[in-house]
């Protein structure tokens, strides 16, 4: 059965044009994927479900995160800059039919968790802030969002394409990695890896996920390039250069974790 999630059209913030002139003139293009979900003017719905007023906030406040949720963000990453267009990729982890996994039982924590401790978790680690309020406004929208993502859901059933694409285990050389880093990456994300925020995320410094954060792991990392990266030519990596590049990545410095804001 076609998803018609794919095809919903959400209102676009009129800075966007101005964002995607950014890219082209930096030589970063957006690039067309099957999965991504139309962007326009007009907002259109599922078969007799459209997205709520809370599911559109809590898609901007995925796809912006530090605009709308800036005193729970520590870095400048959004949702959006791992779970690609706006959660909805392939082997992007994305958010498809999510809801209906929680509660899920966590390796890390060692016990069950709920969705909202887990969208705590991605802030206090991935975003490298304090966790969201589960009362909270944001929260809420948050959850919304990811409900409608996970209408036509099969409860307990995941998501043919959840996730990252399965590698093997392979050995990251770090000098190939600095060369495939430079040619392939730094076009957009920077010699110095702070890419140009919110456009382009930052790949290591202050601005960047930290060190608690699930991609800091180069196999994980490894596994998210190769699929989805260089923006502009997905799939163009061999494995063993994902995992170069993921290793050279992992040499640089980036934010600790902050065990104060430990969510579970």
């Amino acid at each position: 059965m076609t998803d018609l999630r794919r095809n919903q059209r959400f209102p676009i913030p009129l800075a966007a044009p101005f964002a995607l002139l950014f890219i082209a003139l930096s030589g970063c293009q957006t690039r067309l994927h099957p999965n991504t979900i139309s962007i326009g003017t007009e907002s259109s719905s599922l078969p007799g479900i459209a997205p709520s007023a809370l599911a559109n906030r809590g898609k901007l406040i995925f796809d912006e995160t530090p605009k709308y949720t800036r005193a729970y963000v520590g870095n400048r990453l959004s949702c959006s800059d791992c779970h690609i267009q706006s959660g909805t990729a392939d082997y992007s982890a994305p958010m498809i039919d999510m809801a209906g996994l929680f509660p899920m039982f966590n390796k890390r924590a060692g016990h069950v968790i709920s969705l909202q401790n887990r969208i705590q978790e991605c802030f206090s680690r991935s975003e490298a802030g304090r966790p969201l309020p589960v009362d909270s406004p944001e929260m809420r929208a948050l959850v919304a969002y990811i409900d409608w993502l996970s209408t036509d859901q099969v409860k307990g059933k995941p998501y043919k394409y959840r996730g990252f694409v399965k590698l093997a285990p392979l050995t990251g050389n770090l000098v190939a990695g600095k060369t495939t880093y430079e040619t392939q990456c730094a076009p957009c994300h920077g010699s110095n890896g702070a890419g140009a925020p919110p456009i382009l995320p930052a790949v290591w410094g202050r601005n960047s996920f930290n060190d608690g954060a699930g991609m800091n792991d180069p196999a994980k990392m490894a596994a998210f390039l190769v699929r989805n990266m260089p923006q502009n030519h997905p799939g163009t990596l061999s494995p063993q250069q994902a995992y170069d590049v993921s290793v050279y990545i992992h040499s640089k410095p980036r934010p600790k974790f902050n065990q104060a804001y430990k969510c579970y």
